[in-house]
């Protein structure tokens, strides 16, 4: 089986669970390897399976990935599927789950050639972001009193052929932070909480830290029940190998959807070291299935 991953180039691996639970994999039996998707000499049909762990450069390539996911889909098993995966990678995904009920954060959407005038919030703090993105590249938050600012945003995103997102910005993440709860194998693996990534001032373009201050978590019954139905929603019920959903506690002071990651989550072993078994196994048992 390949563990599909990205290539760093000269830097180390910013993946601190690939090594490791590709060595469990193998010591479990599997002749596991961990590959960069992007590798013109690998022969992907030669595997029984292949993971999508983390393809972390994906975003800004999004047509190469798509076509990597189609011919990979179509030659070996490929977890997550092709179609959940071309699903999941754009993420108006959340309209989606809006239109089936699941509580999420109210997304509006600024395509390239949608006007921006009157599209910005102009009486709260709100976040812009693309649609194709990871690790809140291309992300930001602003006041209405930066409007300007936030428009340049935009209009760099459309430049370069990005759909742009526009959220409220959810004010509990400064006190609550997000949660994120990993499914792995079908059942809820663990869960972790991370402070806000987004700060005030940060620039769009600036390098942010995807999950700081992450810390092991216990998820309370009503996320949960949101996390389910979230997964419950996702287009023709397919069977998935893994899955992190990342909720916020709304104005409402409810749990909603910030984000459903079905493509590459960080799987956070590092900070759940007793969770790796399970997922060996569920792999294990994905490759034979």
């Amino acid at each position: 089986m390949a563990l599909a991953t990205y290539d760093p180039g000269a830097e180390p691996s910013r993946d601190r669970d690939l090594a490791v639970l590709a060595r469990a994999l193998r010591d479990a039996g599997a002749d596991a390897a961990a590959v960069h998707w992007d590798d013109p000499a690998a022969d992907w049909a030669g595997y029984d399976l292949v993971v999508i762990r983390s393809t972390w450069d994906y975003s800004w390539r999004a047509a190469e990935f798509a076509a990597w996911v189609a011919k990979t889909g179509e030659v070996t098993r490929l977890a997550n599927p092709a179609d959940v995966v071309r699903w999941n990678t754009d993420k108006r995904y959340i309209g989606d789950l809006a239109r089936a009920g699941v509580p999420v954060v109210p997304t509006a959407y600024l395509a390239p050639g949608d006007p921006v005038e009157g599209a910005l919030p102009v009486a709260h703090e709100y976040v812009v972001k693309p649609t194709s993105g990871a690790g809140a590249r291309f992300a930001a938050r602003y006041t209405p009193d930066l409007w300007e600012t936030a428009v340049r945003h935009v209009e760099r995103m459309h430049a370069e052929g990005f759909t742009a997102m526009v959220q409220p910005f959810v004010t509990s993440i400064d006190t609550e932070g997000e949660r994120a709860l990993q499914f792995f194998g079908g059942r809820l693996l663990h869960a972790s909480r991370k402070g806000a990534v987004l700060t005030p001032g940060t620039a769009y373009d600036a390098d942010k830290i995807a999950h700081p201050d992450l810390v092991p978590w216990t998820p309370t019954e009503a996320e949960l029940t949101v996390a389910e139905r979230a997964l419950a929603a996702v287009p023709g019920a397919p069977e998935l190998l893994y899955a992190r959903v990342d909720l916020v506690t709304g104005e409402d002071g409810r749990p909603c959807v910030m984000e459903l990651e079905l493509v590459e989550p960080n799987l956070f072993l590092w900070l759940h070291p007793e969770s790796l078994p399970h997922v060996v196994d569920a792999i294990l048992a994905a490759a034979t299935r």
